[in-house]
């Protein structure tokens, strides 16, 4: 099926994901128009889009996602949302009502304003995280969508997405106010990495600053599948395909998707260096400390905090649940998606590397310089 003639709401359209996905949906789809939704509205994302942008109206709404009568009028004709937008956590470092504010209630009133406004189509982008790892740290092979794993999740990014993500899928089949119905879907991707990535650019920071060697906060044998920004988009345009498709739609329709590629399973810290080492950078073979050491200093960091909070508010870089999540191996498979939505990888390992490698090789200079000047 052709996205041809849809009207396409994307929220956090100037972020990482959500660009690619725009400049995905420009240069594959001859879609009307797509509205890009996001709390600032970055002018130098939109130049970088008018090489690829054709006939298809390009609408910038710049506005707050817990406004509900702007989503309201970002959705009025749209036929299409496309919900990235949200709070990343994973140090707790942000005020839980601040969000769950974004990443729930911006969720659940995007889903009434679609439903006000006749949109047909809702496509979540959700996170592993959802998942676990839970705080034992049990380990995780090849999970699919059937895969039951015990979870308690301690971040509230975690649970925010997990609750977000299961307000969505419910509302699969909401009658809508033209009498039609809602048809929605999750996607599940991996820590998501390529050009953009500012979680790259701050663990090439880091490296340069310990003298080009990158820092190791995880073990070898902590094997995770990262995945590339370009695959989870494409994964995106796949699934909205399959929902406007009479014959998958009841197939795919409130359903969630793990959203992985052909990248090699390997830790969080040697993935860094796979993609940094053409530049230079080497890795410390083991961790600063025995990672029981690691969970015992997190603990009485965490402790210190606590105590200090009724005065000052500070959050550890580090804690036992991040270092439980960067320890723990935890991998998925992306064959239900290949199954229900024709989802098969666009990039291979090898590209996705260059791509990466190249993108950091580019931004080198100009980190080697905000770093020395400091």
């Amino acid at each position: 099926m052709s996205l041809r003639g849809e009207v396409c709401v994307v929220t956090g359209a100037c972020g990482f994901l959500g660009e690619r996905l725009v400049r995905l949906l420009l240069e594959e789809e001859k879609t009307a128009e797509i509205r890009l939704l996001d709390k600032r509205i970055q002018l130098q994302v939109l130049q970088s889009l008018e090489d690829c942008r054709g006939d298809t109206k390009l609408t910038p709404f710049e506005g707050d996602i817990q406004d509900a009568d702007f989503l309201r009028k970002a959705c009025r004709g749209a036929s299409m949302v496309f919900h990235i937008a949200a709070i990343i956590d994973v140090t707790d470092s942000v005020e839980y009502s601040e969000i769950y504010g974004v990443n729930v209630k911006g969720t659940q009133l995007l889903l009434e304003a679609c439903i006000q406004e006749n949109v047909s189509t809702f496509i979540y982008t959700s996170t592993v995280e959802v998942m676990g790892p839970n705080p034992r740290g049990d380990p995780l092979i090849k999970g699919n969508e059937d895969t039951v794993y015990s979870s308690s999740l301690k971040f509230n990014y975690s649970k925010t997405k997990k609750d977000a993500e299961e307000r969505t899928l419910q509302a699969h089949g909401e009658v809508l106010q033209s009498g039609g119905r809602l048809a929605t879907c999750a996607l599940r991707p991996m820590y998501i990495y390529g050009e953009g990535s500012h979680f790259l650019l701050g663990h090439m920071d880091d490296g340069i600053r310990n003298r080009d060697v990158l820092l190791r906060m995880s073990v070898k044998e902590a094997l995770v599948n990262p995945v590339y920004v370009g695959n989870v988009a494409f994964a995106h345009l796949q699934a909205a395909r399959s929902l406007i498709d009479p014959q998958k739609r009841n197939t795919v329709g409130g359903k969630f998707y793990f959203i992985s590629d052909d990248t090699p399973p390997v830790s969080y810290s040697d993935f860094n260096h796979a993609v940094m080492s053409p530049l230079g950078f080497s890795i410390q073979e083991k961790l600063p400390v025995p990672l029981r050491f690691f969970y015992i200093f997190c603990f009485f960091l965490e402790t210190l905090c606590m105590i200090l909070r009724p005065f000052i508010r500070i959050t550890p870089p580090l804690n036992r649940q991040l270092l439980t999540m960067l320890n723990t191996t935890f991998t998925f498979s992306y064959q239900k998606a290949k199954n229900d939505l024709g989802y098969v990888p666009r990039y291979s390992w090898e590209e996705a590397r260059k791509c990466t490698t190249e993108w950091l090789a580019s931004q080198l200079p100009m980190e080697r310089e905000k770093i020395m000047s400091k």
